[in-house]
């Protein structure tokens, strides 16, 4: 479902895609009328919105109606909303497009209205069944061809619908929806990456008081700054860039005087800080 999808119309428009469908899986949204859906070149959350309305036109004709998706769209529904949306004709009609347009329908029809208590539980049901064709009406009401009764299809009488799941089904589950509330479901934020902080290579403190040619962390830098020097010869003479291995080596080394003066001038002055302490 997707996640901009309130709580309880989430709850609603997967019951909605069971009756229509039969099933409410990731393929309830691949079927189409009659489940022909065996019959297209490619499943119908891999089309896009205008190849959807343009396969629909032979839809009625060769499978009896248009209606696709897990919401069985009508293809003048799926015009319409890609109008009132201001969808583009490329945006392909995957699950999680389908159950926002299902949500934009369930509004058209009522739905928040009934969250609010200003439209009774009878009067969506009714409204629903004249969008879904598979839903009863859950009174007595005028249809679109004639008086039909609790528990029928708004559309009873086409010749084509009926309703496929019991009133007292429908009222359950619209009294649950309306328990559920309208919250968004809030998807867990993603793992932030560790920082990896490295620490800096600094003396060993008890090493400052060592003379510099008993330290060990002076002839550490002293050994790097010839191991460069090695290397960068032995470089040289495998045939690489001289002038890079030079320049590489000259800095190595500096670095390395650099770090040998420092640490006799900390030596320095750790000893003279002994002195005058005592």
């Amino acid at each position: 479902m997707d996640r901009t999808v309130p709580v309880g119309a989430a709850l609603l428009l997967d019951f909605i895609r069971k009756t229509e469908v039969g099933r409410e899986d990731r393929a309830s949204y691949d079927v189409i009328y009659a489940n022909k859906q065996g019959k297209l070149a490619k499943p119908l959350t891999s089309m896009t919105i205008d190849e959807v309305l343009a396969a629909q036109r032979g839809w009625s004709k060769n499978h009896g109606s248009s209606a696709a998706g897990g919401y069985q769209f009508m293809r003048a529904t799926l015009a319409e909303l890609k109008e009132e949306l201001g969808l583009r004709g490329s945006q392909k009609l995957d699950p999680d497009l389908q159950d926002r347009l299902g949500y934009h329908l369930l509004k058209r029809r009522g739905y928040e209205g009934f969250m609010a208590g200003t439209v009774s539980r009878t009067e969506f049901g009714k409204r629903l069944a004249m969008e879904w064709a598979s839903f009863p009406v859950l009174a007595g009401a005028k249809g679109q061809k004639r008086q039909v009764k609790r528990g029928q299809s708004y559309y009873a009488g086409d010749g084509l619908n009926k309703a496929l799941v019991a009133p007292d089904v429908v009222e359950a589950v619209l009294d649950r929806v309306k328990a559920a509330g309208n919250a968004v479901s809030i998807q867990p934020a993603p793992a932030p990456e560790p920082v990896i902080v490295e620490k800096p290579v600094v003396a060993d403190p008890e090493e400052l008081g060592t003379p510099p040619a008993k330290s060990k962390t002076v002839w550490t830098w002293a050994l790097a700054g010839i191991g460069s020097i090695v290397t960068a010869v032995g470089n040289f003479m495998g045939g690489l860039d001289w002038r890079a291995q030079l320049f590489i080596s000259a800095m190595i080394v500096a670095f390395a005087i650099y770090g040998l003066k420092r640490r006799a001038d900390l030596f320095r002055a750790v000893k003279d800080l002994k002195a005058e302490i005592g």
